[in-house]
């Protein structure tokens, strides 16, 4: 399995799909990294030589921003939300949507507040 970035990429799998195990590549981005590079979409990982991976790492390397440097600025994001108290950020402290979606009804085990059904919570009537 070949190693980019710190993650290991499947071998038996296209480029163009392999490199969405990346934190922070998708299929778009992938295909944009492959056109730098030079490298056919539709080979499989296993198929590339060591100078194709050798480019393809630079590539991500020097341009973009991957896993952990990638989470580390998304956390330091959600933090700078929360300490300039933000309602953003106040709904990100209280483990709440943050982009309007409803929670009348979506998002109960989030908010703590699972209801059951009227049926859910009979007991079964024993015979004697």
């Amino acid at each position: 399995m070949p190693r980019i970035v710190g993650v290991n990429i499947p071998e038996n799998k296209r480029i163009e799909i392999a490199l969405t195990y990346i934190y922070g590549v998708g299929r778009s981005l992938s295909g944009k990294i492959l056109e730098k590079a030079g490298i056919d979409k539709e080979t499989k990982t296993g198929e590339l030589t060591a100078g194709q991976l050798n480019n393809l790492k630079g590539e991500i390397e020097a341009k973009y921003r991957v896993e952990g440097e990638l989470r580390h600025d998304i956390l330091a994001n959600i933090k700078r939300l929360k300490d300039i108290g933000s309602y953003r950020g106040g709904r990100h402290a209280r483990n709440l949507p943050a982009r309007g979606q409803q929670t009348k009804t979506n998002s109960r085990t989030v908010r703590g507040n699972v209801r059951k059904t009227m049926g859910s919570g009979k007991r079964s009537i024993e015979k004697t």
